[in-house]
C-alpha cells in the first residue's frame, strides 16, 4: 500500500500524461470508458430487475474497474485534475480541453452501446424497467440532481485514489468496489452512467412504442445531465483540493511544493 503522498504524486504524473496526449488518443480512450460504464449500467439493469437493487449495485463497479485497469479516460475521475492544477503541474487550458474531449467521448461510447443493446432485443423482458429508470432520473429536480452528483463523485474519486494506492490488480479491485457500491446503492448520480441510462430509455421507448413518458426522458438529457455534471465536477474537485491542501504546502521562500509535517 502506497502512502497518500505517493498516491497523489502518481496521480499528478498520470494527469500530466493525459493532458498532453494526442487528441485522437484522448477521444478513442474516452469512447472506451463510455462503453465500459454503459456495460456496467446494463449489468445493473439486469441485476436489479432479476435479483434486486443490491445485486445490481454489486455489478456496477465492474465499469469503473474496467476503466481504471485498462487505462481509459473517464470524465468523473478526471475531475481530480484539481490536484495537478493546484500544484501547477498542468495548465487550466490543457485540463479544460481534455475534460471537454473526455466528456464528449464518454457520451459517444455510452450512446453507441445504448443503441446496440436496445435494438439487439436483450431488453425484451425488462423494457419497462429501462424506461422507468430513465423517467426516474429525468424527474429529479435540478437541486437534487446537483447534490447527488456531488456525493457520487466524492465516492468515485476516492475510489480512483484508493486504487492508486494498491500495488496489485486484486488490491485495486478491492479498493474500488466498496465506494462504487455505496454510490449506486444510495442512488447518487453519475453523469457518464446517465449518458447511457437516458438514451437507453429513449431508444427503448421508440423500439417498443412505449411513448407515454418519452418527452420526460428527452428533457432529462439537459434537466438531469447538466446539474449532475456540475455536481460531479464540484465533488471531484473538492476531493482533489482537500487532499492537495492536506498533503502539500507551498514553501514561502520558493515555488516548490513540500510535504506538510
Amino acid at each position: 500500500m502506497l502512502s497518500t503522498k505517493e498516491i497523489l504524486d502518481n496521480y499528478i504524473d498520470g494527469a500530466k500524461v493525459k493532458v498532453n496526449d494526442a487528441i485522437k488518443n484522448t477521444i478513442l480512450l474516452s469512447i472506451m470508458s463510455g462503453v465500459f460504464i454503459a456495460f456496467a449500467s446494463i449489468g445493473y439493469c439486469f441485476g436489479s430487475a432479476t435479483a434486486g437493487k443490491f445485486w445490481g449495485a454489486c455489478v456496477f463497479p465492474a465499469g469503473i474497474i474496467m476503466v481504471v485497469l485498462s487505462g481509459t479516460k473517464l470524465f468523473t475521475g478526471d475531475c481530480l485534475f484539481a490536484i495537478p492544477l493546484l500544484t501547477r503541474d498542468i495548465r487550466i487550458k490543457d485540463a479544460s480541453k481534455t475534460l471537454v474531449l473526455v466528456y464528449l467521448g464518454n457520451f459517444v461510447g455510452a450512446i453507441i452501446i445504448a443503441l446496440i443493446a436496445v435494438y439487439s432485443g436483450i431488453f425484451d423482458n425488462v423494457k419497462n424497467a429501462v424506461i422507468e429508470t430513465a423517467v426516474a432520473k429525468s424527474s429529479i429536480s435540478f437541486g437534487e440532481a446537483f447534490l447527488r452528483g456531488i456525493l457520487c463523485n466524492v465516492l468515485v474519486c476516492v475510489a480512483v485514489l484508493m486504487s492508486l494506492g494498491a500495488k496489485n490488480v486484486a488490491g485495486k479491485i478491492l479498493a474500488m468496489f466498496p465506494p462504487i457500491l455505496v454510490f449506486v446503492l444510495a442512488g447518487f448520480e453519475h453523469c457518464v452512467a446517465n449518458m447511457y441510462f437516458l438514451p437507453a430509455g429513449i431508444f427503448t421507448a421508440l423500439k417498443y412504442g412505449i411513448k407515454d413518458n418519452l418527452n420526460i426522458i428527452l428533457q432529462g438529457l439537459y434537466s438531469n445531465l447538466i446539474p449532475v455534471t456540475l455536481g460531479n465536477i464540484i465533488g471531484g474537485a473538492t476531493v482533489g483540493a482537500i487532499y492537495k491542501f492536506a498533503i502539500y504546502r507551498k514553501n514561502d521562500s520558493n515555488d516548490t511544493l513540500n510535504i506538510e509535517k
